[in-house]
């Protein structure tokens, strides 16, 4: 164990404590046993570093990741009894999708340790949920995504900013002081700000890397895919990059890709749990993902940028900003006259010439413009739905 002990300090010791994600205050780290699912590279291993660093006692402390070739020859389980021997009290597992059966050894832990705190975090959102149904009386689970705007003006730019509620940017209550012109920025979040690893070197390339781990790796790992299989997945994003948003015609993809019609459906589903894509469902049903697919978009803004290159709509880039910054914090569905429907509020997203024609029979109907610093009446601008998280 000396070598992961090692590890952890090194760790501990270039953990940067200055800035925090949005979901770090709102972990009720007192749980027994917590679990942080989110894409790969949003910050979950500095996020719980940062915790250990500020608010525990090293010597009752330890951070390893299941990717360690401690793991080789040694299971979880006696990891957790020699930890807790030693006067263990905090035992912290990264990437815990790596390490098979990996939920059966947390449970075991959980009931054989009372004493013993654990949180695990997963990149693979499918594997993680999968496993959460065996812990679900044990493990208090929490998704994290991406920096919003109010995020990264915060980390990249070292302007803070509150949080602002959805009834807040309505009622035209944002401010950001020392931010008088917000736009310029704005679209330097659109292409590059929607990952923390931004602020260093060769960003689009370390963003091509997770795109491939996860489809080459994560995914087929979870669905016992074969390699011809994981590549049937790029196919799928690169057409998906190129035609977003689009209405699915799971038909027509199958005939592409030469594969089955319900294959492509299950292939979205786990693009999108991967933090890749995100599909727009209709209202019916009134529950987050039981509607039917009206649209498919990318995930964020960073990965149209990144993968549709020329192909990059404008229309497309904001409607994904909003939908990306907007599920945050409501529900979000495809309305039926317009683009976006949050409980009984009606969002048309467009340019700065966007009309009111199509909800002018709405009773709640808002008008989001880009290219805009200021809002009024029904008029709110789209940078102002960063600042919600």
């Amino acid at each position: 164990m000396d070598k992961l002990f090692e590890y952890f300090s090194k760790m501990i010791r270039e953990t940067n404590i200055e800035f925090h994600r949005y979901i770090y205050s709102r972990i009720n780290w007192e749980s027994r046993m917590i679990g942080l699912t989110g894409p790969r590279g949003v910050g979950k291993t500095t996020l719980v570093l940062q915790h250990i660093k500020e608010n525990l006692d090293l010597n009752e402390s330890l951070y390893v990741t299941a990717e360690d070739f401690y793991f080789a020859s040694h299971c979880l389980l006696d990891l957790a009894d020699n930890f807790v021997k030693m006067g263990g009290k905090y035992l912290f597992v990264d990437e815990i999708h790596k390490y098979k059966d990996w939920s059966k050894e947390l449970k075991l832990i959980y009931d054989y340790h009372s004493e013993l705190h654990v949180v695990f975090t997963g990149s693979s959102i499918l594997d993680i949920n999968k496993g959460a149904s065996d812990l679900s009386r044990r493990a208090v689970m929490y998704q994290m995504q991406g920096l919003s705007f109010r995020e990264f003006l915060q980390l990249f730019h070292h302007i803070p900013s509150e949080i602002y509620s959805l009834q807040d940017i309505i009622a035209h209550k944002v401010e950001i002081p020392g931010l008088e012109h917000p736009l310029p920025l704005f679209h330097e979040y659109l292409q590059k700000g929607y990952y923390p690893f931004a602020l260093e070197n060769d960003y689009d390339i370390r963003l091509r890397q997770i795109l491939n781990l996860t489809l080459e790796s994560d995914i087929p790992q979870f669905a016992d895919m074969n390699v011809s299989t994981g590549r049937k997945l790029k196919q799928l994003l690169a057409i998906i990059a190129k035609s977003v948003p689009f209405k699915p015609n799971f038909s027509s993809i199958a005939k592409i890709l030469e594969v089955s019609r319900n294959n492509i459906s299950d292939y979205c589903l786990y693009i999108e749990e991967t933090g890749l894509i995100t599909q727009l469902r209709d209202a019916i049903g009134g529950i987050r993902g039981l509607g039917k697919v009206d649209k498919v978009y990318l995930d964020n803004t960073n990965l149209i940028y990144n993968l549709a290159h020329e192909n990059s709509n404008i229309g497309n880039i904001r409607e994904t900003f909003f939908l990306n910054q907007a599920r945050v914090f409501s529900d979000v569905v495809a309305s039926p006259v317009s683009d976006f429907l949050i409980d009984d509020m009606t969002f048309e997203v467009g340019g700065k010439k966007k009309g009111q024609r199509q909800i002018q029979d709405v009773q709640r109907g808002y008008v989001v413009k880009d290219d805009i610093e200021r809002g009024y009446m029904n008029v709110l601008p789209l940078w102002q739905f960063g600042m919600g998280y």
